[in-house]
C-alpha cells in the first residue's frame, strides 16, 4: 500500500469511531444501545443482518474456499439463503408478537417466556461464550488481512500478525463499546454498499485483469474449479448441520428481529439478507480465491497459506488508491460480523445476568455505563483468543459448533411443539453442549472402534451432539410435567 491508501484508510477508521462516538451521545437507554429503539428499517436491516453473517470470517474464509476448491466454495453461503428464509418464512411470525408484549431484547428472553429463567441463564451463558469466540475468530480476520495490507512493516520491529490483532482488536472494541447496536447496523449498512463496490466495481475486473482473462483463469487452474459439484457430500452436510441452526439461536440475529418494527419489515429484511449471501457474496467471494491461486499457487504450501491468497491479491494487484478502498471494504465485513458479535456477547452477559440479579431496578443510565465496561472486557478477551486460533474458517465453524449443539433442539421445541417445557430444555442444552466437546476434546483418547465410529463417516461432532440433545429433550419434556400456560403475547402490528 502506497500513502494514498494508507490516508484512505486511516480516514475510513477516524468516520467509523465518529460514527460510534455519535450514538454515545445519543443512546438514552439499553433499549437504544441492544435493539436500536425498536424502529430499524427492513433495508438497513437486511444488509445490516448480511455483513454481519458474511462479515470477516465468510469474506477472507471463502476466498480461502474458493483458493483450495473453486466455485464449489460458494455452497457455503448457500446455508446462508437457505437459513435466512426459513426464518423469514417461519421464525419472525412466531416472533414479534412475545417481543411486542414483553419488550425483549436478547435471544435468552424468549426462552425465559417459553421455558423459564434457569434455562435463559444457560442459553445466555453459552451464547455469550460462543459469540466471544467468534468475535475473536473475525478480529483474527481483519489481522491476516491488515498484516498482508496495511501492517506488513509495523513500527518497533513487531511481528506483523501480532501488531495487526491489537491494531484491530483496538478499533473494533472501541467503537462497538461507544456506541451500541445503532452505530453497528448504521456502519454495516454503509460498509456493505463499500464493500460491494469494492468487490464488483474495482477488485473483480482488475484480478481478472491480472491474470489475463478469462481464458487465462480456465487454463490455469483444474476444471474442477469451474464445477459446483467439486464439494463432498459429507462436507456439504457438515456446512448445513453448522450454519442453518444458527439462524434460530444466533442473538445477533435475534437482536435485528427486535430492532425492526414488525413482521412484514422482518420478513423484508431477511428476505433481502438471503438474496445477497447467495448468489450475490458467495460467488464474489469464492472468485477472487480463484483469481488468488492463479496468481499465487505457492500459498498452497503454506500452513493457512489459503486465506493469505486475497489479502496479497488486494495489496498487490490493485493500484495506488484503489487498494486502499478495496482494503477499507474488506475492513468493512469483518467489522460488521465483530460488533455485532460483541454486541451480542455483552448483551447476554448485562441482560441476562447483570441486570437481573446484580443491578436489577438500577437507572438506566447506569446500565448503559455498565454495558460500555463489560463490552470492553469481553472485547480484551476476544482479542486473546484471536491469537490462539488456527484459521479463520476454523475459528468460525467452532463458534457456531459451540452454539448449536445445544441451543438449536430446545429453540426449535420452543416455536413448534406445545409439550416441551423448561427440564427437557435444560437437558438438552447439557447433554448436546457438553457431548459434542467431549467428542472433540477426547479424540486420540478413544478406543480405536469408538473413534471410528464417531470420525470415521467425516460427520462433525455437532451432528452427534444434536441428536443427543433432542433424544433427552423430547424424553425429558414428555416424562415431565407440562409446561404452565404462558400470557398471551400482542398482536404483531401489521396483521402477519
Amino acid at each position: 500500500m502506497q500513502a494514498l491508501d494508507y490516508l484512505i484508510f486511516g480516514l475510513y477508521m477516524c468516520a467509523i469511531l465518529g460514527v460510534g462516538y455519535y450514538h454515545f451521545r445519543r443512546n438514552r437507554d439499553e433499549d437504544d444501545y441492544y435493539v436500536g429503539g425498536r424502529r430499524i428499517p427492513p433495508t438497513a436491516l437486511g444488509l445490516s443482518i448480511v455483513a454481519t453473517d458474511v462479515g470477516g470470517g465468510f469474506s477472507i474464509g471463502l476466498g480461502g474456499l474458493g483458493f483450495v476448491m473453486g466455485l464449489a466454495g460458494s455452497w457455503l453461503l448457500f446455508t446462508g439463503l437457505v437459513g435466512a428464509w426459513l426464518t423469514a418464512v417461519f421464525v419472525i411470525p412466531r416472533i414479534k408478537g412475545p417481543d411486542l408484549a414483553h419488550r425483549m431484547r436478547t435471544y435468552p428472553d424468549f426462552l425465559r417466556y417459553r421455558y423459564d429463567g434457569r434455562v435463559a441463564l444457560v442459553a445466555a451463558l453459552i451464547s455469550a461464550v460462543g459469540y466471544l469466540m467468534f468475535t475473536g475468530s473475525q478480529i483474527q480476520a481483519g489481522a491476516a488481512l491488515a498484516s498482508e495490507t496495511v501492517f506488513r512493516a509495523p513500527p518497533f520491529g513487531w511481528d506483523p500478525m501480532h501488531f495487526s490483532l491489537y491494531a484491530m482488536g483496538f478499533i473494533i472494541v472501541a467503537y462497538t463499546v461507544m456506541g451500541g447496536i445503532k452505530a453497528v447496523i448504521y456502519t454495516d449498512f454503509v460498509q456493505w454498499l463499500i464493500l460491494l463496490f469494492g468487490l464488483i466495481v474495482l477488485a473483480i475486473p482488475l484480478a481478472l485483469r491480472e491474470v489475463g482473462g478469462w481464458s487465462a483463469l480456465r487454463a490455469t487452474l483444474p476444471d474442477e474449479f469451474f464445477s459446483l459439484r467439486n464439494i463432498e457430500a459429507v462436507t456439504f452436510i457438515n456446512w448445513m448441520v453448522l450454519i442453518v441452526p444458527i439462524w434460530l439461536v444466533g442473538m445477533t440475529l435475534y437482536q435485528r428481529m427486535y430492532a425492526c418494527k414488525g413482521v412484514k419489515e422482518g420478513r423484508k429484511a431477511w428476505y433481502i439478507a438471503g438474496f445477497f449471501e447467495y448468489p450475490v457474496m458467495a460467488f464474489m467471494g469464492v472468485f477472487l480465491g480463484m483469481c488468488a491461486r492463479a496468481l499465487y499457487p505457492e500459498l498452497i504450501e503454506i500452513e493457512g497459506g489459503n486465506e493469505r491468497g486475497l489479502p496479497r491479491l488486494i495489496n498487490e494487484v490493485l493500484p495506488i488508491g484503489i487498494t486502499g478502498v478495496v482494503a477499507a471494504a474488506y475492513f468493512s465485513a469483518i467489522m460488521s460480523t465483530a460488533d455485532s458479535c460483541l454486541v451480542a456477547s455483552s448483551g447476554n452477559i448485562v441482560g441476562d445476568f447483570l441486570g437481573r440479579y446484580v443491578f436489577k431496578g438500577a437507572p438506566h443510565r447506569k446500565m448503559i455505563r455498565v454495558s460500555h465496561v463489560v463490552t470492553l472486557l469481553l472485547g480484551l478477551l476476544a482479542v486473546y483468543y484471536a491469537f490462539r486460533l488456527g484459521t479463520v474458517i476454523e475459528g468460525v465453524f467452532d463458534a457456531y459448533g459451540f452454539l448449536v449443539a445445544g441451543l438449536f433442539v430446545p429453540t426449535l421445541g420452543a416455536f413448534f411443539w406445545k409439550r416441551a417445557n423448561a427440564i427437557g430444555a435444560l437437558l438438552g442444552m447439557l447433554v448436546g453442549g457438553i457431548g459434542t466437546n467431549l467428542i472433540q476434546w477426547t479424540r486420540g483418547l478413544m478406543s480405536p472402534g469408538v473413534e471410528a465410529f464417531f470420525f470415521d463417516l467425516g460427520l462433525s461432532p455437532v451432528v452427534f451432539g444434536m441428536a443427543a440433545s433432542a433424544v433427552v429433550f423430547v424424553a425429558g419434556s414428555l416424562l415431565t410435567a407440562p409446561p404452565p400456560p404462558r400470557p398471551a403475547p400482542a398482536p404483531s402490528g401489521d396483521g402477519a
